[in-house]
């Protein structure tokens, strides 16, 4: 692929960690999956096998999860969280994703995609923000202090490729992952979810983007939100515009396949370089009864 965020950034050169969990981790609570072991690939970020639309938009992946909490006492910078984690200490290290709530939420709002995603083969931190009515210039902020607790204090730190971290977000949280992209670009993906933000505009997202509108948004409507935020991202960002058919706002607020599938591929595709899961994301999707359009500017 051509562009800039590629180039810019080598993986390939710049990111090889070979760091693995050695230190002694908080109390786990494992999730019940069946745990998969390291995959030998010559793209060394690969975790879990050949990916299939079941495997996608399976509720559990092929890695055990287990999780650990930071306390809002802990927390500097945003509100404390949850992290889930691979419980594996054979594979390598993996990609981070902090995720953000919407205005007047809390992290359980989101707390379905934690498990989801770690099962995948990432580290997942649900957060909950300084204040419920923070707005999305701050919960941009505070996702970026979310991820440097991650990757630099948490004590799962060296079970993250500090180098591949991703944010997603929704509503207000939604708002303020393109704040976090736009505020530090070697982030390597974003996805908001029905996002809401004052500025419309993002020329200044180099980071592999993916909006998430709902048809029937009555807070966030598509065409003053989700839909010009994509079409404001430059042509040289790899992105993609996801609208749900008859969903309204609050659609990420429970366990949504759509919504999984799609994260699930474009975070493995841009956060791990995953090529197998560009199948589900390039060509451009068709409408379909879950989804009632997709753009994007493949291929990635």
């Amino acid at each position: 692929m051509s562009r800039t965020h590629q180039t810019a950034k080598p993986r390939a050169i710049q990111r090889v960690r070979a760091s693995l969990a050695a230190t002694a981790l908080a109390v786990t609570i494992p999730l019940v999956t069946a745990q998969a072991p390291a995959q030998a690939a010559d793209n060394p970020y690969e975790r879990g096998p050949a990916p299939t639309t079941s495997s996608i938009q399976a509720t559990r992946g092929p890695f055990a999860v287990s999780t650990t909490t930071v306390s809002g006492f802990a927390a500097r910078g945003f509100g404390g969280g949850t992290i889930y984690y691979p419980s594996t200490t054979t594979a390598g290290t993996f990609g981070g994703v902090v995720i953000a709530p919407g205005y007047t939420a809390s992290q359980s709002s989101i707390a379905w995609l934690g498990p989801r995603l770690a099962s995948q083969g990432f580290v997942v931190f649900t957060i909950d923000t300084l204040s419920r009515y923070d707005q999305p210039s701050s919960r941009g902020d505070q996702l970026l202090a979310a991820a440097d607790h991650l990757t630099g204090s948490s004590s799962v730190r060296s079970r993250v490729d500090a180098s591949r971290i991703a944010v997603m977000g929704h509503s207000m949280g939604g708002g303020g992952t393109l704040e976090a992209a736009k505020d530090r670009p070697s982030l390597q993906a974003a996805i908001g979810m029905t996002p809401w933000n004052l500025d419309k505009t993002w020329p200044e997202v180099s980071t592999p983007t993916m909006v998430i509108g709902a048809q029937n948004d009555s807070t966030a409507p598509v065409a003053s939100h989700s839909e010009p935020f994509y079409r404001s991202l430059p042509a040289t960002t790899d992105k993609a515009y996801l609208e749900l058919r008859g969903a309204s706002h609050f659609a990420p607020n429970s366990s949504n396949t759509t919504i999984a599938s799609y994260s699930i591929s474009w975070l493995k595709r841009f956060v791990d370089d995953d090529t197998r899961y560009t199948q589900f994301l390039c060509p451009t999707p068709s409408a379909t009864t879950a989804i009632s359009e997709y753009l994007s500017n493949c291929p990635y």
